[in-house]
């Protein structure tokens, strides 16, 4: 996955606390902007075509046991693949770097490092981190909370109580991940993550109190540094003019970053505890996620053939046959 986004190499050797071999002294200039790593095996072979020197190379068992079965060919296929100037090689399983490695490291000054890691667990956990780091993002206005395991975004106008939700919901309990700036990423084309960006990560503004550390606050259990984008709410002011959904049997869908979020409109007028309506959504919304539709259910219960849906008024209406 190519991407308009980069992240430096330094940040990958201190993740993975990789052990250098070989190095220029350059190293902090060297940028990753790809997800995709490749085991050589097939360019080890003499294989060339479509080899990408961008990715992170790795080498592991299988690889080495193949250069070591080359034997006095092994210097030759080395040669050939250095000399393509792959930006970054890292062996795994804590294998032993034949001096040949390093000498061609630094002939064609490539950068090569270590880590005990098995493989398979390495690649795995290096095309997650750069998948977070490189993925697409926009910015958006509102305030990220976990609330029993799911992520919610409040949506809303400004003054709307958004930041006074989320303090109600982290002193229940849940946590808080960003407040008024919320950075969005896709990680995947089905997921998204939401975080806050640094400089402003745990704090938040409430009016008439002003800016509070929720971390100092409420300690380390009331914050998170991110979580998975699950649905969204939209806080607004009650409109007496305008109906609102009282069923939930459709499910309405807004995109972000082309990936469909369940989206909730919820109406705020005093009296209406928010947070436990929210805290209510959640669990719903991981219900439905399970399968189970309590509207649906309903509808069976009460023999559905027996109500109709009123697009006019935006609710389910029975329909008995009764005289008017």
């Amino acid at each position: 996955m190519a991407s308009n986004y980069s992240v430096k190499f330094t940040k990958i050797i201190k993740e993975f606390n990789l052990e250098k071999i070989w190095a220029p002294e350059d190293i902090s200039d060297i940028k990753i902007s790809t997800n995709e790593v490749n085991r050589p095996g097939l360019q080890l072979a003499g294989f060339y075509d479509l080899f990408d020197p961008s990715r992170v190379q790795i080498i592991g068992k299988t690889e080495y046991s193949y250069l070591k079965n080359l034997g006095a060919k092994m210097y030759e296929a080395l040669d050939e693949f250095f000399s393509r100037k792959p930006m970054v090689i890292i062996i795994t399983w804590n294998l032993t770097v034949d001096r040949k490695f390093v000498s061609l490291a630094e002939k064609y000054n490539v950068p090569v490092y270590r880590t005990s890691e098995m493989t398979s667990e390495f690649v795995a956990g290096l095309t997650q981190t750069l998948s977070v780091a490189l993925a697409k993002r926009i910015t958006r206005h509102g305030v990220l909370v976990e609330v029993y395991g799911e992520g919610v975004l409040l949506y809303g106008d400004s003054g709307v109580g958004k930041s006074e939700v989320a303090m109600e919901l982290i002193k229940r309990g849940h946590r808080l991940i960003a407040d008024d700036a919320v950075e969005i990423r896709r990680v995947s084309n089905r997921s998204l993550v939401g975080t806050s960006p640094e400089n402003i990560r745990h704090f938040m503004e409430l009016r008439g109190v002003g800016i509070i550390n929720a971390r100092n606050l409420f300690g380390m259990g009331a914050v998170k540094k991110s979580a998975k984008l699950d649905m969204i709410i939209n806080l607004e002011p009650w409109d007496n003019d305008k109906v609102y959904d009282r069923m939930g049997a459709e499910d309405v869908y807004t995109k972000v970053l082309d990936v469909e979020v369940p989206f909730y409109t919820i109406p705020v007028q005093p009296g209406r505890n928010i947070a436990v309506i929210v805290e209510v959504a959640a669990m719903n919304n991981r219900q439905k996620r399970m399968g189970n539709n309590a509207a649906l259910e309903l509808m069976e219960r009460i023999s559905m053939p027996n109500w109709d849906y009123d697009d006019d008024l935006g609710e389910w209406d029975s329909y008995y046959g009764l005289d008017e």
